[in-house]
C-alpha cells in the first residue's frame, strides 16, 4: 500500500489549527501537536471542508490522499486536521484590541492623521500627538499614523504648536475580540469559511503602553 508523501513531522506538528467554540465561532488558533492531544482526549472533533466532525477514531480512519498534509503514526497515517471543534466549549474569550503598530495603521487605514494620504506603510511611521518630551504617552489616544514629511514639519511639536490638524481625534478601536494574525493568517482554505466575519490583526507584537 503506497502513503502520500509528508512533511517533517516536527514541522507540520507545529503548524497552525484553527479552534471553534461549539457554535462554530472562532475563538483560537493553536498547533496541529495540540489539536491531537485534543483530539485523542475527546475534547474537540475534527472538522473537514464539509462541516462534519469527526473523533479521533473517525478522523483516523479517513482516507489519506496526495493532497493531503499528514503524517505517520506507529502504524498508520493520519490527515492533519486544520480546524477542530470544542464539544463543550460556548464562550467567546473577552479581549482588549492589542495596542501595536500593525493596529494603529489598521485603525487609521494607513492614512497620514495630519495630511489625510492614504500611503504605503513603508511610507508612514508612527507619531506622538503630545510629543513625549512634552510628557505625552504611548497610549491608543496620542499614537498616530504619520507621513515621514508630516512627521519631519511637526517635529518635537504638538499638532496645535505646529499648526497642524488631526484628521480624527484617535482612540481605542472597538473591533470584535478575536482578529487574524496579519492578511495572510488565513493561508488554510479550511478556514475561509469561519474567518469571513472576523476583523483584522489580534495576533502581533503588542506595544509597551506608558
Amino acid at each position: 500500500m503506497s502513503y502520500p508523501a509528508t512533511v517533517p513531522t516536527y514541522s507540520l506538528l507545529n503548524t497552525k489549527v484553527l479552534i471553534l467554540n461549539r457554535s462554530y465561532l472562532p475563538i483560537h488558533v493553536t498547533s496541529v501537536r495540540r489539536a491531537f492531544v485534543l483530539l485523542y482526549q475527546g475534547i474537540a472533533r475534527a472538522v473537514n471542508e464539509q462541516y462534519q466532525t469527526f473523533d479521533f477514531e473517525s478522523w483516523s480512519d479517513l482516507a489519506v490522499s496526495a493532497q493531503d498534509e499528514s503524517i505517520g503514526l506507529v502504524n498508520r497515517i493520519i490527515r492533519v486536521p486544520r480546524v477542530i471543534l470544542l464539544i463543550g466549549y460556548d464562550r467567546v474569550p473577552k479581549r482588549q484590541v492589542r495596542f501595536s503598530r500593525y493596529n494603529i495603521y489598521a485603525r487609521d487605514n494607513c492614512t497620514c492623521q495630519y495630511c489625510k494620504r492614504k500611503l504605503p506603510r513603508l511610507e508612514l511611521n508612527l507619531d506622538h500627538v503630545i510629543p513625549r518630551s512634552q510628557g505625552g504617552t504611548s497610549t491608543w489616544e496620542n499614537v498616530v499614523c504619520s507621513c515621514h514629511e508630516c512627521t519631519r514639519r511637526k517635529g518635537g511639536r504638538t499638532p496645535q504648536q505646529a499648526g497642524m490638524a488631526l484628521a480624527r481625534k484617535p482612540a481605542r478601536p472597538k473591533w470584535t475580540p478575536f482578529m487574524q494574525e496579519t492578511f495572510s493568517l488565513a493561508r488554510y482554505k479550511e478556514w475561509l469559511p469561519f474567518l469571513n466575519t472576523i476583523d483584522i490583526s489580534y495576533w502581533n507584537t503588542e506595544l509597551l503602553e506608558d
